[in-house]
Parts: C-alpha cells; sequence; structure tokens
C-alpha cells in the first residue's frame, strides 16, 4: 500500500513539474510576443508621427504655393486691367458667351416682355462646341429652373458701348409703358437698354442632352448669346415679404 502511495505521489509531483515547466514556457511565450509586439506598436507610433509631419509640411508647402498663384493671378489682373482701361475710374472686364439660344421668337416684337408669361414657349441653349464641355451642365436636368444670363444682342446702341465703355452717355431714365409714358429710372425697369446690356431670365428646365437644354417659359428672342446657366434655388431666390411699387402690379 505504501508503495503505491509513493508511486501516486511521485506521479503527481511529476505531472506538478510538468504543468509547472508549461506554464513557464508559456509565460515566457507571452513575455516574448508581448515584447515584440509593443517594439511593433512603437514603430508604427513612430511611423504615423513622420507621414502626419510629413503631410503637415506638404500641406503648408501647399498653402504656400496658392497663396503665391493667388497673389501672381491678381497681380497679372490689375496688370491687364490698367493696360486696357481707358478711364483709372473704371474697370473693365472680359465676358465671353458660352453659348447660344435658338428660340420660337424670331424677332423683338412678339416676344414676351417677362418670363413665364407664356408657358409653352420653347427654346433650346446649345453650348459652343469646343469652349464649355457638356459636362459642365451635369446636375442641372435635376433642378425645375435655371437663371440665365444673357446679352441684348439686338440693341441699336451698342456701337456707343463698345466705342465709349466707360462714358456710354446712356439714358439714366426710360419710359415705362404701364405709366403712360412716364419715366422712371434705368435700373428700376428691366428694359434692355441698360448701362451693360445684361438680361437675366428664369426658365424652365425641361432636359438636359449633351451641350444642349431644352427649355420653355422662355422671353429669350432666336440668336440670344449666353453668359452664364445658375440653377433656381427657391430657399433663397423667392423672397418671403418681397414688395413692387403700384406701378409694376
Amino acid at each position: 500500500m505504501a508503495n503505491a502511495d509513493d508511486v501516486t505521489v511521485r506521479g503527481q509531483r511529476k505531472w506538478g513539474l510538468l504543468v509547472a515547466l508549461v506554464a513557464a514556457a508559456l509565460s515566457a511565450s507571452a513575455a516574448f510576443n508581448f515584447g515584440r509586439w509593443r517594439r511593433r506598436l512603437e514603430i508604427l507610433h513612430k511611423r504615423i508621427e513622420e507621414l502626419e509631419n510629413s503631410l503637415q509640411t506638404a500641406l503648408q508647402n501647399c498653402l504656400a504655393e496658392r497663396k503665391g498663384r493667388i497673389r501672381a493671378q491678381q497681380e497679372l489682373r490689375d496688370a491687364y486691367t490698367k493696360k486696357n482701361c481707358v478711364d483709372a475710374k473704371f474697370t473693365p472686364y472680359p465676358m465671353t458667351p458660352i453659348g447660344i439660344v435658338q428660340s420660337c421668337f424670331s424677332t423683338r416684337n412678339g416676344t414676351p416682355r417677362q418670363t413665364l408669361l407664356v408657358p409653352s414657349a420653347r427654346a433650346c441653349l446649345i453650348l459652343y462646341s469646343g469652349g464649355i464641355p457638356p459636362a459642365a451642365l451635369e446636375g442641372l436636368a435635376e433642378f425645375s429652373h435655371c437663371w440665365i444670363l444673357y446679352v441684348f444682342h439686338m440693341n441699336t446702341d451698342l456701337s456707343r458701348l463698345w466705342e465709349q465703355p466707360a462714358h456710354s452717355n446712356f439714358r439714366a431714365k426710360v419710359k415705362v409703358p404701364r405709366l403712360q409714358g412716364g419715366k422712371k429710372g434705368v435700373l428700376a425697369t428691366r428694359s434692355p437698354h441698360r448701362p451693360c446690356p445684361i438680361g437675366l431670365t428664369v426658365a424652365k428646365v425641361e432636359a438636359v442632352h449633351g451641350r444642349m437644354v431644352l427649355l420653355s417659359g422662355v422671353d429669350l428672342v432666336d440668336g440670344t448669346p449666353v453668359l452664364d446657366v445658375k440653377p433656381y434655388l427657391p430657399y433663397c431666390d423667392n423672397v418671403d415679404g418681397a414688395k413692387v411699387p403700384n406701378w409694376v402690379k
């Protein structure tokens, strides 16, 4: 009986020793792995810090380059305007049409005085080929209406503006149709004869195909040069509480 007990005790000691050895090995392995992962983390943190510093330097260089480019463009603009300026008080700016309107109205007579008065009136705005790419119109079809800035190209007094852009001697007051011959300041009217012959109208966007925009409710004469197109935004373009004088009503 004693011998059996001794054997059992020795076996338990061996198993205990084996378990202790395994535990020590696992502990050493864990410590080794922990040290290795800690070194890796330190290397990664250092690398991240280097990349952040590099990014910050690149951003600072980009900002400095942008400031320098803007400053150079401003100096070029000032030099150009001074060279082409007739009078120091007036600075000319080049405006080149980006497209043209093909409209159902061939002459000024018969064209609605204001937009959307004839909802069935159709027109097609076409961007000039080789100029503004069709991609510039991407997203416009998602809006119901758009603003169109254009040139009153059929005005008969354009020659005066070309000859003396700074002193065109335009008429400060014009006759208003609803005042039966009465006059108002030209800038308080929608008269096409303006210091700068630029018009603004809103039209319904029917569809966009390539470089063409199909419109309705227009008041544009066929052949009208277009300077710009902007989407109509009801939240800011429709002013609540806006008022007009009685002679407009």
